[in-house]
């Protein structure tokens, strides 16, 4: 029903920038949130950021706020998330993931549509 692609991860040296595209397609879902996911080796797979497609409310999980921002473009049925001043300890897959329903999502296991990742390594 929707297909997710994300891109613009890469190698990047500590405090440089990548802007994330998370470009879904597919019928319309009406209201829903997109979010991106990160997950390092042997870690658990967390939440960044979220947006939502109505009206633009957003959520930043504490280590990326300040640094990150996310953003939508409806027409083009993008979402990007701007990683600025980015650090070793963001190094990670990072997966965009959509919910819909009525309700904000809680968890990553309420996003029902899942992109196949882009890799980011911060580095020296």
């Amino acid at each position: 029903q929707v297909h997710i692609v994300e891109s613009g991860g890469g190698l990047v040296q500590p405090g440089g920038s990548l802007r994330l595209s998370c470009a879904a397609s597919g019928r319309s879902l009406g209201y829903y949130v997109m979010g991106w996911f990160r997950q390092a080796p042997g870690k658990e797979r967390e939440g960044v950021s979220c947006i939502s497609t109505i009206d633009g409310h957003t959520d930043y999980a504490d280590s990326v706020k300040g640094r990150f921002t996310i953003s939508s473009d409806n027409a083009k049925n993008t979402v990007y998330l701007q990683m600025n001043s980015l650090k070793p300890e963001d190094t990670a897959v990072y997966y965009c993931a959509a919910h819909y329903g009525s309700t904000w999502p809680r968890s990553l296991n309420e996003y029902d549509y899942w992109g196949q990742g882009t890799q980011v390594t911060v580095s020296s």
